[in-house]
């Protein structure tokens, strides 16, 4: 089979890699250039591990500027480029793996090639896709004819679908796979789920991971551009992309409540509960018995169990619910009145054990560590639960977090689940915002707890009363949701009441019309 052609795509994917690597300024300017080049972005999959958490950051960086709206940050050429930018270069990645150049297409040539799906013209993520494995596309029939249940197979990734969702996504504001499923929680995730299968035929091994200088050599041998030309196609990028997405603005979540309520009637109290659950967390605990945790988002991982990338699916090493907690751990501070010399000492410990976690691609339960790093680890836990049992909020929670994840200081996996769950109440009962958001989360998610949508909002609204912003803004739309229903049954009753009324002038008129 012949390669492909370029398309006019793979001309913008190389002019935004060959401009980043050369630190020339992408045309329109990039959003967090420094942070993406702190990624260290070498093609590898745990790359794509630092790209989601760099993804994560931004997300609070909006929300704590009061900048957290979709609509305005997609006409911002900014942004968008970092969107465009970010989402070539998972390609890149994915194709990679499958020892295939990339080839990128614009929704045009994907309604030509893929009748079977209904692409938006007003969804942005919807825009563009690439081809990541000729020779599977060779056995799957991508015309008229393919079978709509055979799409997740198809060799196609969407990469601004999981960008999409971990920068927005929210229950009110969902991401829907234009392959079926729901969108994957972020790029590794996603890119983990379509590697190739071991002892596929179309694979023979997965290539190594190439330093920055052969990464640059390869694409300028793929693409064929002379440096001349990448010149003046980095000139030419911003207005091919400019042209490529006009008109791509989604609609906000207050649009899309708006729609659901007004034209549908659909909104109840239900589903407005529901909308304040965490748009990046995980439902349950997956084998409970067994103390293990899902990848948060299972609920919107793609329905893969058809095809032949059901067993290929890698979930990263830690969930989301517990690195938003790191995180939040360092960003949000919490003054401690007690065991904050012990909590310090045993977080130097346990941040170098997270940092070595992070670099890996495998679930935790696989990585190994020496003895010495585990007798350290084991210490440094000592000293939170030291630090934990004279009222540390922070060393509670982080020792909460092991347990969960049954790497406690608990042997039994469902006691840990236990005493984990324990830890975390005990430090949301002393107004922690950080301990209260993640209760939140776990009782609208089933995460250690019996699934509970009333406790959930309801330590979400303490969360937000406590100052976490995040909780704040996600209140803040619940009450707005709240406000349109009962609206809407108003003017519901309304619109009944001048129809009741309307028939009884009818039924006088014709009276007067029979007696006269």
């Amino acid at each position: 089979m012949s390669a492909s052609p370029l398309t006019p795509l793979d001309y913008i994917a190389a002019g935004y890699w060959q401009d980043f690597l050369a630190g020339r300024p992408i045309a329109g300017g990039i959003a967090y250039e420094a942070e993406l080049r702190d990624c260290t972005l070498d093609e590898s999959l745990s790359s794509l591990q630092r790209v989601d958490t760099l993804l994560s950051q931004i997300r609070r960086d909006l929300i704590k500027m009061g900048n957290w709206d979709e609509d305005a940050l997609l006409t911002d050429e900014r942004y968008r480029n970092l969107m465009m930018f970010l989402a070539f270069y998972a390609g890149q990645v994915l194709a990679q793996q499958w020892q295939n150049t990339p080839h990128w297409y614009g929704q045009f040539e994907l309604r030509k090639r893929y009748p079977i799906w209904s692409l938006s013209t007003d969804d942005f993520y919807q825009h563009m896709a690439v081809l990541y494995s000729e020779n599977n596309s060779a056995n799957i029939n991508d015309s008229a004819n393919a079978n709509i249940n055979d799409s997740a197979s198809l060799p196609i990734f969407f990469a601004l679908e999981p960008i999409g969702l971990r920068l927005f996504g929210h229950v009110d504001r969902p991401f829907v796979a234009v392959q079926g499923g729901q969108v994957a929680s972020g790029l590794y995730q996603a890119v983990s789920a379509r590697l190739p299968v071991a002892g596929n035929d179309y694979v023979s091994t997965i290539i190594t991971q190439d330093n920055k200088s052969n990464v640059a050599a390869r694409m300028a041998s793929q693409v064929d551009l002379g440096s001349s030309s990448i010149e003046s196609n980095s000139q030419t990028v911003g207005t091919s992309v400019d042209s490529l997405i006009k008109q791509n603005t989604t609609t906000t979540s207050a649009d899309d409540l708006n729609r659901a309520a007004l034209n549908k009637n659909a909104l109840n109290e239900a589903t407005v509960s529901q909308m304040i659950a965490d748009p990046l967390a995980n439902k349950d605990l997956s084998n409970e018995q067994q103390g293990e945790i899902k990848p948060e988002l299972s609920k919107l991982e793609p329905a893969l169990t058809q095809t032949k990338l059901a067993t290929s699916v890698k979930p990263s090493p830690t969930t989301e619910i517990f690195s938003q907690l790191l995180i939040e751990l360092d960003e949000i501070e919490r003054p401690q009145t007690a065991g904050n010399a012990e909590y310090q000492q045993a977080r130097k410990v346990l941040d170098q054990f997270e940092q070595h976690v992070a670099k890996q691609s495998k679930p935790r339960a696989q990585i190994n560590f020496s003895e010495n790093h585990l007798a350290a680890k084991k210490q440094a836990l000592l000293k939170l639960q030291e630090a934990a049992h004279v009222g540390n909020s922070a060393a509670m929670l982080r020792l909460a977090m092991y347990e969960l994840l049954g790497e406690g200081l608990v042997i039994d996996k469902n006691a840990g689940i236990e005493a984990g769950v324990e830890w975390v109440k005990q430090a949301a009962s002393k107004d922690d915002s950080r301990a209260q958001r993640l209760l939140s989360k776990m009782y609208y998610q089933g995460v250690g707890v019996v699934q509970d949508i009333n406790n959930g909002k309801y330590w979400l609204e303490q969360a937000a009363q406590n100052g976490h912003v995040e909780a704040a803004s996600l209140v803040a739309q619940w009450q707005q949701a709240q406000a349109l229903i009962t609206t809407q049954k108003q003017e519901q009753h309304s619109i009944k009441r001048y129809q009741l009324l309307l028939a009884v002038v009818l039924v006088v008129a014709v009276l007067i019309l029979i007696i006269v």
